[in-house]
């Protein structure tokens, strides 16, 4: 199945690394124009440029809580065919008690994982419905559909509420011809955080974890990139407000 993004722009938000960076290389690598945010600019700046396969890479810094720097890379893309919702993350928080938790440590994490996917969308929203299409694809977690292996509360409940938004903007803006999807992923040692996390465990922790995944090996962020190309496509029209676990197994 050839997909192509020839003439198309995609905005892919917390690009820098890991999944994210994998995802604006995928896109650019099928024809896309793709504007790569993140607060690391310098590490953007080294995938920035023309891609093999016809498309290109804009970098470009941007906080995701702040809604005016949000509204300036949107008007900038021109119109945007495409969002991809990737930052978040703990945000270089440990698992503590619940009663240790301040208001400030938790909303920090919501504001990047929730507050941030709802900032971009609304921006993006207004040229998506004009032109009359459109594909908005969050990158959820596992910790979106159970609990999460990372302990930390905010961070399970701000992808479970992601979820929720997701499955409420399908259903507001499918009459425009948008799309809202989510991707799901298994534990990926894709960053500093979660490089911690699995170095954290012990070698027969890390040997059962792998073992217990049905297809015997980690995930890749190839994998999650594969899947966000598939729902940024035209082969995807008739799927909405669903979200794609992408875990290597049956379970998640």
């Amino acid at each position: 199945m050839l997909i192509r993004f020839d003439g198309r722009t995609a905005i892919v938000a917390g690009a820098a690394r890991g999944i994210g960076r994998a995802i604006a290389r995928s896109l650019a690598s099928d024809g896309a124009s793709v504007v790569a945010c993140d607060l690391l600019i310098e590490e953007l700046e080294a995938i920035a440029g023309p891609v093999e396969g016809g498309g290109k890479i804009a970098a470009a810094k941007v906080d995701v809580s702040d809604e005016t720097a949000i509204a300036e890379i949107v008007r900038a893309a021109g119109t945007p065919d495409i969002l991809v919702y990737v930052a978040g993350g703990v945000r270089g928080q440990k698992p503590r008690p619940l009663e240790e938790i301040s208001a400030e440590d938790f909303d920090a994490i919501v504001e990047a994982n929730l507050k941030g996917a709802f900032l971009f969308a609304k921006a993006v929203a207004p040229a998506m419905k004009a032109k009359g299409s459109g594909r908005i694809i969050t990158i959820s977690s596992r910790a979106g559909l159970a609990t999460s292996l990372t302990g930390i509360q905010s961070y399970a409940a701000s992808k479970h509420g992601q979820i929720g938004l997701v499955k409420q903007l399908a259903q507001e803006l499918g009459p425009f011809g948008i799309t809202v999807n989510s991707v799901a992923p298994g534990f990926m040692a894709t960053s500093p955080d979660y490089e911690r996390q699995w170095q954290s465990w012990t070698p027969e922790f890390r040997e059962t974890f792998v073992r217990n995944i049905a297809m015997r090996r980690m995930g890749e962020p190839k994998d999650i990139a594969d899947a966000v190309t598939f729902l940024a496509s035209d082969r995807a029209s008739w799927i909405t407000g669903q979200t794609l676990a992408v875990t290597g197994s049956p379970l998640v």
